[in-house]
């Protein structure tokens, strides 16, 4: 594959582009997954030279991101396609939002008020409106806190990005949940392995579901057993860190700035292990400097 033209949706990458991305976005790839990346490329029609895809690569496992670009790039190839709003709220802006009730009965929520006062304050949320003809506008509303994970990230560059570009990156990221959702974009970020076949993308059907839910696929008992083993993993990376007892678990979190949710989300579960491994990775680099002996 890496010798060979990879074909996309917006133009074919030559030999050129192709060792271009070896040794820029793609320099910490190994060879396969090099060409699993590749071949992610060709199969979803995502362009890696114009920011359409881009992969990382964490404790030997790459994860392929998707810009917000081909989100709109999809949107737009989609039939009704009327386009977007995205902004953020910050702590002095006026904001409402209600619902309303569209010709057909359905429910869905609506911006009633939106008023900028300077100076604005720190950025609290954040929204985006995908319009598409012939259905409701589909609004996902997010305060900050939902991310949080995300800026705690043990993905070194997406750490850098969500930290030091964190109005750019949050407005993309709704953005790109609300585009998903509107247009059936059935892709997403995800961790891969070269041995994974990766499926040639076509667009969904939207899923009539309430503003800021999101679409669950897994089985309500599959969503049980993660949640299960996440919390599992986390009790077992806090006995390595020899933190076992609730006074002290709670004592790391308040020491680390974590606030979970009652119960903990998905992802709160998962930059929490996240954080943790980066703990056990010090603590053990730690143990491995004081064992040496000196000269």
């Amino acid at each position: 594959m890496a010798n060979q033209i990879v074909a996309t949706n917006t133009g074919e990458l030559t030999q050129e582009d192709v060792q271009t991305l070896k040794h820029t976005i793609a320099k910490d790839l190994n060879d396969s997954q090099f060409k699993l990346f590749l071949s992610m490329c060709e199969k979803t029609g995502a362009n890696p030279i114009v920011n359409e895809i881009h992969p990382s690569v964490f404790k030997g496992q790459m994860t392929v991101q998707f810009g917000y670009d081909f989100y709109i790039r999809k949107a737009k190839e989609a039939d009704g396609y009327l386009g977007y709003d995205i902004q953020l709220i910050h702590e002095n802006d006026e904001f409402k939002v209600g619902r309303k009730t569209d010709d057909s009965g359905r429910s869905y929520m609506a911006v009633e008020q939106h008023e900028v006062t300077f100076p604005r304050g720190k950025v609290i949320g954040g929204y985006a409106i995908a319009y598409r003809e012939g259905v409701t506008p589909f609004m996902v509303l997010m305060e900050v806190d939902e991310v949080d994970h995300l800026r705690k990230s043990n993905i070194g560059m997406q750490k850098t990005m969500w930290n030091n570009y964190f109005s750019d990156m949050f407005k993309k990221h709704i953005l790109k949940r609300a585009l998903k959702s509107q247009f059936g974009l059935e892709f997403d970020d995800q961790p891969v392995e070269a041995t994974n076949e990766i499926p040639e993308y076509k667009p969904g059907e939207r899923k009539d579901i309430t503003p800021n839910q999101e679409v669950v696929e897994q089985p309500k008992e599959e969503q049980e057993d993660k949640m299960a083993g996440l919390r599992h993993q986390m009790k077992q990376k806090f006995v390595q860190l020899g933190i076992t007892d609730n006074a002290s678990i709670n004592g790391y979190l308040k020491a680390n700035n974590v606030e979970l949710s009652n119960p903990a989300t998905e992802a709160e579960l998962i930059g929490l292990i996240e954080l943790l491994d980066m703990n056990i990775d010090m603590q053990q680099a730690k143990a491995s400097s004081d064992d040496e002996l000196p000269e």
